[in-house]
């Protein structure tokens, strides 16, 4: 990658490696639809000024299906998700099962005319899933299916998501996108939020993690991941996820005194093994054939 890629790649492995404990840190204080709500409203706040051109207006217009399908995906579907899934697992398992992100954008690329498995990706893919099934398991026993299935499900949204960015909205300038899409996240959930507001005063940490949730991991992470789509494409654009994963459980086991085991480093090292190999470009595979 050029030098521009490695600054933004290193700036969002930190940015969207720290939700997850913020989101764990919230989840305590609030509703679900209250948090996904403030985050998304907060951060469209902030991003609206930098949305007000007339040509950004248009291009939102022209593409508003994938503008609609990106903010689907990207937070409608997959904040709920993750957030809900954070009540029941810790904040470094999640992160971690959130590393599969990689491996189900190259089998969704492929899926959809991209570029083909060879067989370095194929064994990265194999590896990739062995990875997630080390994580799920001791996930399912400690909190239930379902909120496995909830992280890996918001993992399937954070695949999709930039390939409709990269595909379809290519030319619309990424801070009126993202306001917009946060927009209408906020939208979608203010009715939700409304009726779960909490009645009682929030701590300073609750306080903390929402406005850092929301400024920095929301509105300045879409500016920056926007910036790297186009740098490196959008399966390379994942490729933070490598380092999100280990900032994830060292934040959580430093900060909140989540429990480190065995499983956690071997689901993390054969996770990103497979998502380094499952990333690689048919001529990468070529060359090494």
């Amino acid at each position: 990658m050029t030098a521009r890629g490695w600054a933004l790649f290193a700036a969002m492995s930190v940015i969207w490696g720290i939700p997850y404990l913020l989101i764990k840190v919230a989840v305590d204080e609030v509703s679900v639809p209250v948090l996904v709500f403030t985050r998304c409203a907060v951060g469209a706040v902030l991003l609206f000024p930098l949305a007000l051109s007339r040509q950004a207006r248009a291009m939102l217009r022209r593409h508003w299906k994938a503008v609609a399908g990106f903010a689907f995906f990207e937070m409608i579907a997959a904040w709920l998700l993750l957030s809900d899934a954070e009540r029941h697992l810790t904040s470094s398992l999640t992160g971690l099962l959130i590393a599969a992100a990689p491996i189900i954008a190259a089998i969704l690329d492929r899926l959809t005319g991209g570029e083909r498995l060879g067989p370095a990706r194929l064994i990265g893919l194999g590896a990739g899933l062995a990875g997630v099934a080390v994580l799920a398991g001791p996930g399912l026993s400690a909190g239930g299916a379902w909120p496995v299935i909830e992280v890996l499900l918001t993992a399937t949204c954070y695949a999709i998501a930039p390939l409709i960015a990269a595909r379809y909205l290519a030319d619309v300038p990424g801070p009126a996108l993202t306001s917009a899409c946060l927009g209408l996240a906020a939208l979608v959930y203010l009715t939700p939020a409304a009726l779960t507001w909490p009645r009682h005063t929030l701590t300073p940490h609750g306080y903390a993690a929402i406005a850092t949730l929301a400024g920095i991991c929301t509105a300045l992470a879409f500016v920056v991941f926007f910036a790297l789509i186009r740098e490196v494409g959008a399966t390379r654009a994942l490729l933070f996820t490598y380092v999100n994963p280990a900032v994830a459980l060292i934040a959580g086991v430093a900060l909140l005194r989540e429990p480190l085991s065995w499983f956690h480093i071997v689901g993390l090292v054969l996770i990103l093994t497979g998502s380094v190999l499952a990333s690689r470009t048919a001529s990468e595979d070529v060359t090494d054939e």
